[in-house]
């Protein structure tokens, strides 16, 4: 059985159109069969609410008297884009404020616009004979704007890399905090409800998909950046006067930066048993990776495949061990968005539209061209390890010897637990402590990898205020030494 678009719309005008959330589809597959479920059902609303940092307005503020040609512009302190027309801005949401920084950002901005809230615009400009003022100071509200467009190069991800922490620091990422030696695993998206898993060959989303944006009608206008199926992405836009305050808000990623979550639904119009099939995916089948913050590089360990079933779980196994699982999106929200979305087309105020043109059902996603990146490998020399027992007086005499200011201090394994510096043991000596490195060394070693690059390996070294890191591996058996003055003769190459 087969159905068009405007069969559809015709039932949405008429008030008979069958519309069910993506939940409820699964259901009624798997009660009903494909077959009947496609004869059934019109239509299935799906949704997301999660961390879209790829958002932003475009406004047209209006000429000022005399007028302006905006070169700079401040919302609330926070800058806005102007490298277009002279009142014309693009906000990001995830621009920080000059004064507040990591409090408030763009996605706050926007927030306080859409809850009818006043804020301030300063702006800077250049003399010219047709815009002759120079600078302004004023309050704007929403309404004050001729146009407020929130147009998203990237949101809506398909599915996302869950992520994990195998060093052994807390690290602050757009993944949200990430507990040291694998002791959490956080993930994004909403899985079997989220749009583009419903539709995975994208057959009716597209340029020109009438889409529910955050309460309003809003629009893809392409695919997003970095799409990459089976991790596709959305660009978006939709009227920003015309949004609910419920469905974004403004959060900050604690050490990481402003961000804004969104609510965003696509109904997918069941034109023929393919599409009630697609509709009917379940979270065991749609598969992703976890991989390991805890190596700073682009291309990051994968540490397991894993289902967002598993995910959803709140467990998964890493290296044997049970490991807590939460997740950075709502499903509480995304489940707000599909019913609202069902609402507004039973009640015949949305009706559906097929895409002029389909996206991508392929995608490559390239790397940033650079120069070679340097790592710690190259620069690194040999270690002198010492057991725990070491006298200091024979540690003194082995720095003096070998011309070295550290000694890292393994076990019988060769695993690193801790180090002793040309510091320690002159201070032991002037206090007269005589006895072994373990009395005197530290325990809580700052280290490095071999293929980190030495940029960061510089910047630990600065942060921490220390001169030297143990390179180590994955099971932290020392492999080297790295110091300041390696890294020095490194970039001054």
């Amino acid at each position: 059985m087969k159905k068009s678009i405007e069969e559809i719309n015709r039932r949405i005008k008429e008030g008979s159109v069958c519309v069910v959330t993506a939940e409820e589809m699964k259901e009624i597959v798997e009660e009903l069969g494909v077959e009947e479920a496609a004869k059934e059902v019109d239509v299935v609303t799906t949704g997301t609410f999660g961390a879209m940092c790829s958002s932003g307005v475009f406004m047209n503020f209006g000429h000022s008297d005399p007028p302006i040609k905006m070169s700079r512009v401040w919302l609330n302190d926070v800058e806005a884009y102007t490298g277009i027309a002279a009142v014309d801005a693009y906000l990001g949401v995830t621009q920080l404020s000059e004064s507040r920084g990591m409090e408030y950002g763009g996605a706050h901005v926007v927030e306080d616009l859409v809850r009818g809230k006043e804020v301030e615009l300063r702006a800077e400009g250049f003399v010219t004979d047709c815009y002759p003022r120079k600078e302004i100071v004023t309050e704007i509200s929403l309404e004050d704007l001729n146009q407020a467009v929130m147009v998203n190069p990237r949101n809506s991800y398909q599915r996302y890399k869950a992520a994990t922490n195998s060093s052994d620091r807390i690290l602050r990422t757009y993944m949200g905090t990430l507990l040291p030696n694998f002791g959490n695993v956080t993930f994004a998206g909403c899985g079997e409800i989220s749009p583009l898993n419903n539709d995975p060959n994208f057959r009716t989303i597209g340029v020109g998909t009438r889409i529910f944006l955050c309460g309003a009608k809003g629009y893809v206008i392409g695919e997003g950046t970095q799409h990459s199926p089976p991790f596709g992405t959305l660009m978006v836009k939709g009227n920003l006067k015309e949004m609910k305050p419920e469905f974004m808000r403004a959060i900050v990623m604690p050490g990481y930066g402003v961000t804004m979550m969104l609510g965003i639904g696509v109904p997918i119009p069941i034109l023929d048993e393919e599409m009630a099939k697609a509709t009917a995916v379940r979270d065991e089948e749609i598969q992703t990776e976890i991989i390991d913050f805890g190596v700073p590089r682009r291309d990051r360990p994968v540490v397991r495949r894993v289902s967002y079933a598993e995910l959803k779980s709140g467990r998964v196994e890493i290296n044997g061990e049970e490991v807590r699982v939460s997740p950075l999106s709502s499903h509480y929200m995304a489940r707000k968005v599909m019913e609202e979305l069902k609402r507004m087309i039973e009640r015949g105020e949305f009706f559906l539209t097929l895409p002029v043109e389909r996206l991508a059902s392929r995608g490559e996603l390239k790397p940033m061209k650079q120069r070679e990146v340097k790592v710690v490998r190259s620069v690194m020399t040999k270690a002198i390890t010492i057991p725990p027992t070491t006298s200091i007086e024979e540690a003194s005499r082995i720095m003096i010897e070998k011309g070295v200011n550290h000694l890292p201090v393994v076990d019988d394994r060769g695993v690193l637990i801790g180090i002793v510096t040309s510091w320690d043991v002159a201070k032991a000596v002037a206090m007269g402590k005589m006895g072994r490195v373990e009395d005197v060394m530290t325990r809580r070693v700052i280290t490095t990898t071999p293929d980190e690059p030495v940029e960061i390996a510089a910047r630990k070294m600065e942060r921490f205020n220390i001169s030297a890191l143990p390179v180590v591996d994955s099971k932290r058996r020392v492999l080297g030494m790295v110091t300041s003055e390696d890294l020095s003769k490194l970039l001054v190459r």
